[in-house]
């Protein structure tokens, strides 16, 4: 997948998952939040006033850590479509 189709496409993923109103499941929310974060390579600490959501964000993040930025990309694409559309 070329460069600027790729962050065409994830940009459009990220759009329709931001305008999703059904409730998306925690797993895959989580998944959805690691594969964001390195695409955009922003490896702060997880934000959130709750430690038990910043534990599960910072797993997440580790369980993804040996993926780049265009890998994340794809793989968020990939679970938009396969488990949003």
């Amino acid at each position: 997948m070329k460069k600027k189709k790729l962050h065409t496409d994830f940009e459009a993923a990220v759009t329709f998952v931001n305008s999703y109103t059904t409730p998306i499941p925690a797993d895959t929310l989580l998944k959805l939040y690691a594969y964001y974060r390195i695409a955009n390579e922003n490896f702060d600490n997880p934000g959130s006033k709750t430690p038990l959501i910043n534990a599960f964000k910072a797993n997440a993040l580790i369980q993804a850590q040996n993926i780049d930025g265009e890998e994340a990309m794809k793989s968020y694409i990939k679970l938009v479509n396969s488990e949003l559309r």
